[in-house]
């Protein structure tokens, strides 16, 4: 099922999206309704792995700056070691 949004976009974007349509042989609405539903997933991805690295903070699951400064100083070298958990 859908529904209608109403949302105001400056001129510029809007002609850049009717030449879009007009080229892509869809609506303005699809690529409208597309470009929203990738954004609002991506978004909701962020927010989660976001709050999941903040849960595993809280918890004490956090790995040292100095542990992971030595791991970086040791990338492309014969020592290199493997990342620390």
């Amino acid at each position: 099922m859908t529904e209608t949004l109403s949302i105001r976009i400056d001129s510029a974007t809007k002609q850049r999206l009717e030449a879009l349509a007009q080229r892509s042989r869809r609506s303005k609405s699809f690529l409208a309704a597309e470009a929203i539903a990738s954004f609002v997933e991506a978004e909701e991805w962020q927010i989660a792995e976001i709050q999941a690295g903040l849960a595993e903070l809280g918890s004490g699951a956090e790995v040292s700056h100095d542990r992971v400064s030595k791991w970086l100083a040791s990338w492309g070298t014969k020592a290199e070691t493997k990342a620390p958990r």
